[in-house]
């Protein structure tokens, strides 16, 4: 035992003369964290509680584009700005970048006219299948045409580009719902359609059930530092890897595994040193980064951090995964045989088990070969296990199911390193 806590002694103040592994270790996770979050809660607050700016050239002088501005004003996600009518579309696109707006429509001069048409064709249709007559008045035929142009800004993200796209389709359809229910009640009645009658039959809303699918059956919305404290908590602690596998690789270079064949210690006494000494420095990522989100997020203006209610399923989790990012950290110094060679290795392939393990990419989100990938990357099971905590509310018994397989390929890294030392005849 005396031997251990001298080896972590040694080990310790190797650590602590590593200023710049302590500051890829602590630094800039907690940088990462903040940044991301940070980032990401302002795009919620700007699809929830902002608007977007839109721009509206509106050529045409019926009622039918006045209803869909309006109808644009009440999605509650663009905020519309008017334009001259006699804009061109270059004026257009000038407007825009002068305005800083992403977004612009414009409607054409005979926008009513065509909503008006299409609307009496769809309630001839309808009128026919009651077996009544239909209006037997011509109208104008046109040529099949959006009924008006979006203008956008490469800059503006597809999902919002989406989202804009859905709000002006459902503003759209209400326009022509409402043009075919005149249509039709006028040509049963012969009168026009009351519009307390029709407020009732186009703004009528059923409320939707929701339920939660949590452990807990809570419906409490989870936000986003819940999403990344955890994330990029298993990434710092994945990324000790640029201290601990240079501290390897120099031991090997400098001839320590040989010199421990000579003295009364062996192999076993330095790498649980190192074991038992970063491990410490994961725990400690931990407790640092979730202090954060727990008492400096809301003094910055971010949600604050819920902690699980199993605190032992956290610990044991968070134990767990640090283990296996020191593990992986001394596989890799065990085989690198410079510290640039280590360092550039490790810190590529923390990138891409990260991008595998879905802390950038989530793993809902991949197709087919890539999801089954996923599977081989530790930081995919550290982050389910978190998830199952954080998000849904588990307990220790549900995430059994993730931290077996983190547990396996941990032993799976320290196998492999201690065939790759006895093969180098190391220890």
């Amino acid at each position: 035992m005396y031997k251990l806590w001298v080896t972590i002694k040694k080990d310790c103040k190797i650590l602590l003369r590593d200023r710049t592994g302590i500051l890829l270790m602590f630094v800039m996770p907690i940088i990462l964290v903040v940044v991301v979050t940070s980032i990401q809660n302002s795009t919620f607050q700007l699809i929830g509680k902002s608007k977007l700016p839109l721009l509206v050239c509106n050529k045409d002088t019926g009622q039918a584009s006045l209803q869909l501005i309006s109808a644009i004003n009440r999605v509650g996600l663009l905020k519309v700005s008017p334009l001259p009518k006699n804009e061109s579309p270059e004026d257009i696109k000038q407007a825009m970048k002068d305005k800083d707006a992403q977004l612009a429509i414009m409607i054409p001069a005979d926008f009513s006219e065509r909503e008006g048409a299409k609307a009496q064709n769809s309630a001839n249709k309808s009128l026919k299948s009651f077996g009544l007559q239909p209006d037997s008045t011509r109208h104008k035929a046109f040529l099949p045409e959006p009924p008006f142009t979006l203008y956008f800004s490469p800059i503006l993200q597809e999902s919002l580009r989406f989202s804009v796209q859905g709000g002006l389709t459902s503003a759209l359809q209400l326009v022509e719902g409402r043009e075919t229910l005149r249509k039709l009640y006028y040509a049963i009645n012969e009168k026009q359609l009351p519009p307390d009658l029709e407020n009732e039959m186009l703004n009528t809303q059923s409320a939707i059930g929701m339920v939660s699918v949590s452990k807990t059956g809570g419906l409490g919305l989870p936000n986003t530092t819940q999403h990344n404290v955890p994330a990029w908590t298993i990434f710092a602690m994945f990324f000790i890897i640029m201290s601990l596998s240079a501290s390897v690789v120099r031991e090997k270079t400098s001839g320590s595994f040989i010199r421990l064949k000579t003295l009364p210690t062996n192999y076993n006494v330095g790498m649980l040193s190192k074991q038992i000494t970063y491990l410490g420095v994961t725990l400690l990522q931990a407790m640092v980064i979730f202090s954060m989100g727990i008492y400096l997020f809301p003094l910055i203006g971010l949600p604050g951090l819920n902690l699980p209610s199993d605190l032992t399923a956290l610990v044991i989790a968070t134990v767990i995964t640090g283990w296996c990012a020191v593990s992986y950290a001394i596989m890799v110094g065990v085989f690198a045989t410079t510290q640039v060679q280590g360092n550039g290795f490790g810190a590529v392939s923390i990138v891409i088990l990260s991008v595998m393990g879905g802390l950038m990419v989530p793993s809902f989100a991949m197709q087919g070969g890539l999801r089954t990938v996923s599977n081989l990357s530790p930081l995919h099971w550290s982050l389910q296990a978190y998830y199952d905590l954080f998000l849904l509310g588990g307990k220790l018994s549900d995430v059994f199911v993730n931290l077996i397989p983190l547990f396996i390929i941990t032993l799976v890294f320290q196998l492999v390193i201690f065939f790759q030392l006895k093969r180098k005849n190391l220890i």
